[in-house]
């Protein structure tokens, strides 16, 4: 087999590959001389083919399994020879007047067989240093106040409700079991149905106006609600229409006494309230400090995409854009608005995104590479805890959920690559300066949603470029 590299541009390389015509004939009938002693053809015993004959009935599939192995030869001899990283698979080239057959041409040994692989390669950068970074870490604890207001919440939500006395009507504040059959312009809709429903009135927990209309209303009463889905609304086709509700009022209960005590901590579980006030501030805590995290880690990923530039793979920077685009076009679709509705153009958005997918493709490959630097790994314990936490995240369907990912290689390396990535990032922020500030709970979650999508890396280019 013969290697010539003939292309070396950038990231882009391209290789013509030579396979002698006899070097395809020898493999041909070494493939051939192996089933020959297993081969089991009529008017023939075992193993006493002839491979003449067996070139005629399996010639085109040996051959086949042939030339795949000697492509796959040949990338493995590529990359070896030259030390490279690829971005992505390599391309196979053949001439085009020899792509449909080049089986048959090959089977019948009248030449060479000749193709080019095109390949892109991984950038090679110096990692920078990072003792000049100063990063500002927002802090904040959960207050005696919020803890309070969580147990007020929780005591809300467990207290008791005792049924009205006949022809009681109901108040805000009671609980009212319905029935009801949502209409748009006199015809159901999908969704719009519930029976046995039970709905605290003023919990805001149906459609604005729903539960105003409620009150007054008596066990045994009927009520038509009007009132318009919100502009919106989560349902697109049904997002800011009127609609009519036929309701069936089948019972009132009012609510009992709102206590917070060691008879609440213990419906949760916990010993008694000083138990349960800790768990509530440990949990809110929790979420601060998940807040603080991905400020911290957009502000450090910010830094780095300051720090570095150096080309990039193409095809990576394509395929990045590619997914993330999808998902701007399909939000889009899912809310019935447009680029102009967004104040945009379509081309403009285009330009953004484009920069966002280059920019989680060159930090996904510096993390990949700070990772590889300090020898950085993911435990097969720490991938198995991933899969048992996304396992319960399914419940009933817990084994088909742990058999999928078990036998897909690929869904399970989706699981390690956040692992992976959530070390570099402390291995990183060990490195930099992290100035702790005090914030409020406003400033904390502020513009969380639009900084999620930058902050990101592509996890695939890290992927790549970690082995």
């Amino acid at each position: 087999m013969q290697v010539t590299e003939t292309t070396s541009e950038g990231l882009k390389r391209e290789f013509q590959v030579l396979l002698p015509a006899s070097e395809l004939e020898d493999r041909l009938n070494s493939e051939l001389s192996n089933i020959k002693g297993k081969a089991q053809l009529k008017g023939f015993r075992p193993g006493k083919v002839p491979v003449a004959h067996l070139r005629k009935v399996y010639g085109k599939s040996v051959m086949a399994d042939v030339l795949q192995n000697a492509v796959n030869e040949a990338n493995q001899k590529i990359v070896a020879d030259n030390s490279l990283k690829l971005a992505l698979e390599p391309q196979i080239e053949f001439p085009k007047d020899e792509e449909k057959n080049i089986v048959e041409k090959a089977l019948e040994a009248k030449g060479d067989l000749a193709f080019k692989v095109k390949l892109e390669v991984l950038p090679t950068f110096e990692l920078v240093d990072l003792s000049d970074v100063t990063l500002t870490k927002p802090v904040l604890k959960p207050s005696d106040e919020e803890v309070q207001e969580a147990l007020d919440r929780m005591a809300k939500q467990n207290r008791d409700f005792r049924a009205k006395d006949e022809g009681a009507a109901a108040e805000t504040g009671d609980k009212v079991t319905i029935d009801f059959v949502g209409k748009i312009d006199g015809v159901e809709f999908e969704g719009g149905k519930g029976e046995d429903v039970d709905l605290e009135l003023g919990s805001n927990t149906f459609i604005p106006g729903f539960e105003d209309q409620l009150v007054g209303a008596k066990a045994g009463d009927s009520r038509v609600v009007k009132v318009s889905f919100p502009e919106d609304y989560q349902a697109a086709q049904l997002a800011g229409k009127a609609a009519e509700f036929d309701v069936t009022v089948k019972g009132v209960q009012a609510p009992g006494e709102v206590k917070i005590d060691d008879e609440l901590a213990r419906r949760f579980g916990m010993e008694d309230l000083d138990k349960l006030k800790e768990a509530v501030s440990k949990a809110i805590g929790t979420d601060y400090d998940a807040a603080s995290r991905r400020k911290t880690k957009k502000a450090l990923l910010d830094a780095l995409d300051g720090k570095y530039a150096f080309e990039l793979p193409p095809s990576l920077v394509a395929q990045e854009f590619a997914s993330v685009w999808a998902q701007v076009e399909q939000d889009l679709k899912n809310r019935e608005k447009t680029f102009e509705d967004e104040g945009t153009t379509e081309e403009k958005a285009q330009e953004e995104y484009r920069k966002i997918a280059e920019r989680r493709v060159r930090l996904g490959l510096v993390l990949a590479q700070v990772g590889e630097t300090a020898d950085i790994k993911v435990s097969d314990d720490e991938v198995n805890q991933a899969l048992f936490a996304r396992v319960r995240q399914f419940p009933g369907q817990e084994k088909a959920v742990y058999d999928f990912y078990r036998n897909n290689p690929q869904a399970l390396a989706e699981l390690r690559a956040p692992l992976f990535e959530e070390k570099v990032v402390d291995h990183v922020l060990a490195q930099v300066k992290l100035v702790e500030e005090p914030v409020s709970k406003e400033a904390l979650f502020a513009d969380d949603d639009e900084e999620a999508a930058p902050a990101e890396t592509n996890e695939a280019a890290a992927e790549k470029a970690a082995g």
